[in-house]
């Protein structure tokens, strides 16, 4: 199995071989910074796959190095951001940084090896244009066609998006910033834009089925699974 490489910049030092020797365990390679300087230094020397970054450093923030990473060096590995910080704007913030994805503590370890896994292989060109399918609905991204029960559903783009978004995410339950980030980026949408979009999704995905796949968990988020 081909062996990943990547850099971790946490200045928690438990938290960090905790993780590190966790992922270690699924075949990755990772090298571990405490500050900015030495993220850097080894930035400079080596070629990663990820970059694993936390915001709040000693020497500066994790934008800082998102920045100095995307305009000075013009490196473009994935980033994936480690933070307690949960907040819209801080994630956005990381956005306009140059992150590629978000994850909060505390985290699931096993969700942090599929994230990963999941943007190195976008980096490399390995995503998959194969079906989701998840009971009796099938989403085909090459084709942009669903069938539910061998029913043929037509939705608009962004219905289309977040179907698959929530598909290629099942069982996980994404908040609704998590939601809004993925369909309209830094973009301010309508008040009641994505309400109104879950609520269309379900009426064409469930209302005509016997079994509901799209669920809301209350003061969490949306996921669809069989349950």
């Amino acid at each position: 199995m081909t062996k990943h490489f990547i850099l971790m910049v946490e200045d928690h030092y438990e938290l960090a071989s905790t993780l590190c020797e966790f992922l270690e365990e699924h075949n990755f390679v990772v090298d571990h910074a405490r500050n900015l300087d030495v993220a850097r230094q080894l930035l400079k020397q080596h070629p990663y796959h990820i970059l694993l970054l936390d915001i709040n450093l000693p020497d500066g923030t994790g934008y800082d190095l998102c920045e100095w990473l995307r305009n000075e060096q013009g490196l473009d590995l994935p980033v994936l951001m480690l933070t307690a910080r949960d907040t819209l704007d801080d994630k956005l913030k990381g956005f306009r940084a140059g992150t590629d994805d978000y994850l909060v503590k505390p985290f699931d370890f096993n969700e942090l090896v599929y994230r990963v896994r999941a943007l190195i292989k976008r980096s490399l060109g390995e995503v998959s244009n194969s079906q989701i399918k998840i009971h009796d609905l099938t989403l085909d991204p090459a084709l942009q066609q669903i069938t539910r029960a061998g029913q043929m559903i037509e939705l608009p783009p962004i219905q289309f998006k977040l179907l698959k978004l929530l598909m290629r995410n099942s069982p996980k339950v994404l908040t609704k910033q998590e939601i809004m980030l993925e369909l309209w980026g830094d973009e301010e949408p309508e008040s009641d834009a994505l309400r109104s979009h879950i609520y269309n999704l379900r009426k064409m995905v469930d209302k005509p089925f016997e079994q509901k796949l799209i669920h809301t968990v209350s003061g969490v988020g949306l996921k669809i699974a069989v349950e």
